[in-house]
């Protein structure tokens, strides 16, 4: 019997490293000149997996989400997986916006991930939407290698991890 290959592909954030973006993004709007004196916050949420942006105006917004966006590249949270939301009117003529994390696969993500997987027609290829993850099995590692290859190259709209990586 063949000896069959397999590895995950998933996205997510590391929330240790988001908090720790959020914390530094803090620490340099309250010492920034621009910044002195008003009511501005980051809250991170990870029950919600969202990060809430709170400020006088929208431009003081755009200017958070600037540091915002620095600090997470500098802890190398990928910028895909966080998603802007509309900006909402709050108490004392402020604002809020939301950002929401991606952190796994939804269900319509699995799905275009294996219907990618079927029509690249790669033979002895199988992918199985296990949960937020896809399992990707194939008795060659030279197809899982195109494989990873092909889905580096399509839009998700996330980063995608492989991992998992196992030969039976």
């Amino acid at each position: 019997m063949a000896s069959t290959s397999s590895f995950d592909v998933t996205t997510g954030v590391d929330f240790m490293e988001v908090g720790n973006a959020v914390t530094q993004a803090t620490k340099e709007i309250t010492q920034r000149y621009d910044f002195k004196g008003l009511k501005v916050s980051f809250e991170l949420d990870q029950k919600e997996k969202t990060i809430t942006l709170a400020a006088p105006d929208e431009y003081k917004l755009q200017a958070m989400w600037d540091v915002l966006q620095s600090k997470m590249v500098r802890r190398q949270v990928p910028l895909k997986n966080l998603t802007l939301g509309t900006v909402e009117p709050a108490a004392a003529a402020s604002a809020r916006q939301k950002v929401e994390i991606q952190d796994g696969l939804t269900s319509d993500m699995a799905r275009d991930i294996v219907k990618v997987l079927k029509e690249a027609k790669l033979k002895r290829v199988q992918g199985a939407i296990q949960g937020d993850t896809v399992r990707v099995s194939s008795p060659s590692k030279d197809d899982l290698q195109e494989v990873i290859t092909l889905l580096r190259g399509q839009d998700f709209g996330v980063e995608l991890k492989f991992g998992n990586f196992r030969s039976n």
